[in-house]
């Protein structure tokens, strides 16, 4: 029941959900060799915290990027 949408004209932007009920699920990124995994599609915590803002220049003015972690204008490359 997986399901994808790449958004067109998007470099990086997919979704992969059930097509069931909606619920969005991990997928592998081959091209950056990375695995993204909705929070939602957890059962338990999974151990691991934040270790960078990310995107920063072009977050909401009205939620500010606060705490001790590195800021990146742009995300991984």
């Amino acid at each position: 029941h997986l399901a994808r949408h790449k958004l067109p004209g998007a470099r990086y932007f997919t979704q992969v959900f059930c097509d069931t009920c909606g619920s969005g699920l991990p997928r592998i990124d081959t091209e950056r060799h990375i695995a993204v995994v909705p929070l939602g599609a957890l059962d338990d915590d999974p151990g691991q915290k934040p270790g960078a803002n990310i995107y920063t220049a072009s977050g909401a003015g009205w939620y500010p990027v606060t705490g001790n972690l590195p800021n990146f204008e742009a995300g991984p490359e």
